[in-house]
């Protein structure tokens, strides 16, 4: 039922509504992560220039630079996903409407508003959730990285999780009525979508296949309900 969903989800990329989504997404994402990049630089440079570290001709701003960009890329890797997520969770009835009117006609008329407040609700519920396990889970991260691949195992496990409990309140709070998607079916869901987050290109596309899989996983379930 799964992949069902996220073959089916994979059209919905091209919606004009989708595609819409995904530049505003992708330009809020790239905004958040430029004033993070600018908060982590100012803190490096005031702590370079309080403590007095690297203080020859041109290795200080060298050194503020290296620094900025490893923790960029540190934070970007832990929370790219999160962010995207949180970011799309505020326009998501976008893509989710247009998804249940072309797919699922009488399901869009009875569907309930979430309203800009409860989706604001959602979105930072899920980046605390996102940042909260994953700093948890990073000694683990740390301890497994001689695994080779542990790390990687553990990262999708947890994240798997807290994807599909993001997909699920995206979808389910318009359709009381409905029973909610399983719980394995939730996990299932997030594996997959976290699944499509670690592929290069195809990561940019995530937040909105997500979204559209969780429309089909959803209504996809009253379907096959005897």
């Amino acid at each position: 039922m799964v992949l069902a969903a996220a073959l089916r989800a994979f059209p919905s990329i091209f919606h004009g509504a989708a595609l819409r989504l995904l530049v505003k997404t992708l330009l809020l994402t790239l905004l958040a992560f430029a004033l993070l990049a600018a908060a982590l630089w100012t803190g490096i440079h005031a702590a370079r220039l309080h403590f007095g570290w690297a203080t020859g001709a041109g290795w200080g701003g060298l050194a503020e630079a290296t620094a900025t960009a490893i923790a960029v890329i540190a934070v970007g890797w832990l929370l790219f996903r999160a962010t995207a997520m949180a970011i799309m969770s505020l326009f998501a009835d976008d893509i989710i409407v247009a998804v249940e009117r072309d797919s699922y006609t009488a399901a869009a008329a009875r569907a309930r508003p979430v309203g800009w407040g409860r989706s604001l609700g959602f979105a930072l519920r899920s980046v605390l959730r996102t940042l909260g396990w994953n700093l948890l889970a990073l000694p683990a991260y740390l301890l497994l990285l001689v695994t080779g691949i542990g790390t990687l195992g553990l990262f999708l496990i947890l994240n798997a999780a807290l994807l599909g409990r993001d997909m699920a309140d995206m979808v389910e709070p318009r359709h009381p009525d409905l029973p909610p998607i399983p719980r394995g079916g939730r996990w299932l869901m997030g594996l997959a979508s976290a699944l499509i987050f670690l592929v290069p290109g195809l990561n940019l596309l995530a937040p909105i296949w997500s979204a559209a899989m969780a429309v089909h996983m959803l209504h996809g379930a009253r379907r096959n309900m005897p």
